[in-house]
């Protein structure tokens, strides 16, 4: 066995900080614990990687679920805009058996009244067509007792709220104020 060299100086005080044996470390408590590290970091990804997936399939979900009702929105916005056409107005007010007004009066702040009122006059039964169907279903608001020239509707419930599909009985006869 060759004998070890005897240190001088320096180094001499350099190998007297380290054991004088030659120790071996416990490789058993390292390995364990790098298979549990390594297992643990699996393990994480695992999770990070489902609660991801999951994340996703929400917001697919949610991004469909947006779409629908976007285009909900736009369909009724469309429906909101063909019923307030001036058109769509003004056939609507003469299937109500309105008509347009006169000339107008105005009162000035004094009392005096500028210009001359002028009475609206019905139009011509050739310029209206036939009634739409959906004016002859025309019921009285509840609370309205029933009039010989409006009945009541039989099929209005006790509480005064109509059912939601109703048939015709008769046409409301349109009453004009002064007769």
């Amino acid at each position: 066995m060759p004998r070890k060299p005897e240190l001088r100086g320096r180094a001499a005080r350099l190998a007297r900080l380290f054991p004088a044996g030659r120790a071996r470390a416990a490789r058993t408590p390292f390995v364990l614990l790098v298979v549990l590290l390594l297992g643990g970091g699996l393990i994480g990804l695992l999770v990070l990687n489902s609660a991801l997936s999951e994340g996703s399939f929400k917001l697919a979900d949610l991004q469909k679920r947006t779409k629908n009702l976007t285009d909900e929105e736009q369909a009724l916005q469309r429906d909101i805009d063909a019923y307030s056409s001036p058109d769509a107005l003004q056939r609507r007010a003469r299937e109500l058996g309105m008509v347009p007004g006169g000339d107008p009066a105005f009162l000035a702040p004094d009392g005096t009244v500028k210009g001359v009122p002028g009475v609206a006059a019905p139009e011509s039964a050739a310029l209206t067509g036939p009634p739409a169907p959906e004016s002859l279903a025309l019921t009285p608001p509840p609370g309205l007792p029933a009039t010989p020239d409006r009945p009541q509707d039989p099929a209005r419930s006790q509480d005064g709220a109509a059912p939601s599909l109703t048939t015709p009985q008769s046409a409301p006869t349109p009453t004009t104020p002064g007769r």
